[in-house]
């Protein structure tokens, strides 16, 4: 079976996720801002998952635009916890990075599907 980049980063995406919303409930004592990044964050692998069990080519490319939704909207969490102080500046960097680099390859995927339609 072909290696999937995209699955296999937003599920390592998703278990980083995961750990900083742990971190965020039991040392910051902090639970709404939390739970946002949460879902969003782990969405962007769950709706991969879909896509590739999708029916149609349709049904792919529409689950890979809500992950790519999901991951822009995990970047604002991301941006908002550092800019309230509930992440660090090296914290945030860290996890920034990989979200910008699963938006980059959605997106470019989203565009190399649109070309072939």
């Amino acid at each position: 079976m072909k290696e999937n980049i995209i699955q296999q980063k937003s599920f390592l995406f998703a278990v980083r996720i995961v750990n900083l919303y742990k971190h965020l409930i039991t040392s910051k004592k902090e639970f709404v801002l939390s739970k946002q990044i949460l879902r969003s964050g782990t969405s962007i692998g769950s709706n991969i998952e879909e896509s590739i069990g999708g029916r149609s080519d349709k049904e792919f490319l529409f689950k890979l635009e809500i992950s790519y939704k999901e991951a822009r909207e995990t970047i604002y969490w991301l941006k908002l916890l550092k800019e309230t102080e509930y992440i660090s500046t090296a914290e945030f960097e860290s996890i920034f990075s990989e979200a910008e680099e699963i938006c980059k390859i959605l997106a470019k995927i989203i565009i190399t599907l649109k070309g072939k339609n």
